[in-house]
C-alpha cells in the first residue's frame, strides 16, 4: 500500500529537529499552556493484540510530568466496541504505565449517547462483550439481544444444526416489538446476527409473524466501526466489523433488490465521532485548568481508510465551518469576543499522522516525491463514504507513535 503524499515532511522534520532528547518532565514548555491536543487510536498504534507496540511507553514517558501526569489533552480514540470505557482504560493504563480515566477513551459507539431520539425505543443489540451494559450506560431504556430473539424464536436460528430445536416449540407470547437495530461491531456467530438481523428488517420488528410484505424504508439501523481490517497479532490484517457489515448490506440488497440504510453511521471515519472527541479535549484541557483555547488536534493512527480518512475529513470540515462563519461576519476579537463565538472558533485544524506499526505499512525505500508515490486504488472505506484520494493522504508518515509525539513537539515548539 502506498499513499500519493507518503513521508511529506514527515521524517525530515523530525531529522531538522535533530536527535531526541530525554524526555521532558516539566508541566507545561516554557510555562505555556498547551494550544493542542492528541487523537490516539489504539490497535496497530499503541497496541497489537495484547501485546504493547515498544514505543506507545516511550511517547507516554516524553508526554507525562515526573509526577505521571499527562501535559497536554490526550484522547484515545478506537473502533473497537466489545468492552465498557472503564475496562478499556484499565487496559491503557497497564499498557501506558500511567493512570487513563474512562472520560479519556472513546470507543466506536460512545457517541450513540448524543442519539437521545432512539434511547426509549426497544432496540435489537448485535455484537459481543458487554453489549447489553453498554447500550444501557449509552441511553438506551429497553435493549434485547439477539441471544435473547434466539431464545425466544428458536425456529430463526437452523445454520448449526447441533443448535436446532429437537421439537417444535410453543408460540412465543409476550415478546416486545423490536424498533430499531444497533450493531456495536462484529458479533461471534455471524450466519446466527445476519440471520436475526434480517429477519427483522423484514418483518417490521416482529420476527415471529408471517411477512405481509417487505416493509421499506425498514427500521433505523445504527451501525459502529465501519472498519473493513484491523491489526492484531497476526501478520497480516483481521475481518473487521465492516466487513460484517458489507455482508448484511449485501444479504439485504439480494433478498429485497433494496439498499440497507443507515440512520447513522458512528466511529472513525465519522465526522460526529471526531466533534465527540474534540468535546472531551476541551472538556480535559478545562478540567486542568489549562487557559489557552485547543487549536489544534494531532490524529495518529495506522489505517489510513478510518484513521487518516476521518481527521482529513474532519480537517474539511474544521476548514468549511471557519470560512463560513468568515462569510457570516464572525471574527475573533480577543478582547471582546464572545466565549460561545471563541469555543467555535478555537480548532483550527485536525491533522493526520500515520503510524507503520500496524495495518499500514511503508516501504523504506520508497521515493519521498509525492508524484513519484502511487495512489491508494482498493477503498477499503465504507460504502456510504465517497472514495476520495486526498482524504486517505496522510499529512505526515511517521514510523511509529514516539515519532509521532516528536513530530507534534517540533511543529508546536514544545519540549
Amino acid at each position: 500500500m502506498a499513499l500519493r503524499g507518503c513521508l511529506r515532511a514527515g521524517r525530515g522534520a523530525l531529522r531538522a529537529a535533530g536527535p531526541p532528547g530525554p524526555p521532558a518532565r516539566r508541566g507545561c514548555a516554557g510555562g505555556r499552556p498547551p494550544a493542542f491536543g492528541f487523537l490516539f487510536d489504539i490497535d496497530g498504534v499503541l497496541v497489537r493484540g495484547s501485546q504493547v507496540v515498544p514505543a506507545a511507553r516511550e511517547a507516554f514517558r516524553r508526554l507525562s510530568d515526573a509526577g505521571g501526569r499527562l501535559r497536554v489533552p490526550v484522547v484515545f480514540l478506537t473502533n473497537a466496541g466489545n468492552c465498557l470505557r472503564a475496562a478499556k482504560a484499565r487496559e491503557l493504563s497497564q499498557a501506558l504505565g500511567l493512570q487513563v480515566s474512562p472520560e479519556q477513551v472513546i470507543l466506536s459507539h460512545s457517541p450513540l449517547r448524543l442519539f437521545s431520539q432512539f434511547h426509549p425505543k426497544c432496540v435489537l443489540v448485535a455484537g459481543q462483550g458487554p453489549v447489553e451494559e453498554n447500550a444501557r450506560n449509552l441511553g438506551f431504556k429497553h435493549v434485547v439481544t439477539i441471544e435473547a430473539l434466539r431464545k425466544a424464536y428458536p425456529l430463526l436460528d437452523m445454520v448449526d444444526q447441533s443448535r436446532r430445536p429437537k421439537e417444535l416449540p410453543p408460540p412465543t407470547t409476550g415478546f416486545p416489538t423490536i424498533e430499531g437495530v444497533v450493531l456495536f461491531g462484529e458479533p461471534v456467530r455471524w450466519e446466527t446476527s445476519l440471520q436475526l438481523i434480517i429477519d427483522v428488517l423484514l418483518s417490521n420488528g416482529n420476527p415471529g409473524a408471517e411477512p405481509e410484505g417487505i416493509p421499506y424504508p425498514h427500521l433505523p439501523v445504527l451501525a459502529c466501526n465501519m472498519d473493513l481490517l484491523w491489526m492484531a497479532e497476526a501478520k497480516m490484517p483481521r475481518f473487521g466489523h465492516g466487513t460484517f457489515l458489507l455482508c448484511l448490506e449485501n444479504i439485504y440488497k439480494k433478498v429485497t433488490g433494496r439498499e440497507l440504510k443507515y440512520e447513522a453511521l458512528i466511529g472513525k471515519p465519522s465526522t460526529v465521532t471526531y466533534r465527540y472527541a474534540e468535546y472531551l479535549i476541551k472538556e480535559q484541557a478545562e478540567k486542568h485548568g489549562w487557559k489557552a483555547p485547543i487549536r489544534r488536534l494531532y490524529a495518529i493512527g495506522d489505517n489510513p481508510m478510518s484513521d487518516v480518512y476521518g481527521a482529513n475529513l474532519y480537517n474539511n470540515y474544521l476548514k468549511s465551518a471557519q470560512q463560513n462563519q468568515v462569510e457570516a461576519g464572525v471574527k475573533r476579537i480577543p478582547q471582546a469576543a464572545n466565549p460561545q463565538t471563541e469555543d467555535r472558533l478555537a480548532v483550527e485544524s485536525c491533522e493526520s499522522i500515520l503510524v507503520c506499526t500496524g495495518v499500514y505499512r511503508h516501504n523504506a525505500d520508497v521515493s519521498r516525491k509525492p508524484e513519484e508515490c502511487s495512489t491508494e486504488t482498493v477503498f477499503h472505506g465504507h460504502r456510504d463514504f465517497c472514495f476520495d484520494p486526498s482524504l486517505v493522504e496522510a499529512s505526515y508518515i511517521v514510523q511509529d507513535v514516539n515519532e509521532a509525539v516528536l513530530l507534534a513537539f517540533e511543529k508546536e515548539n514544545w519540549s
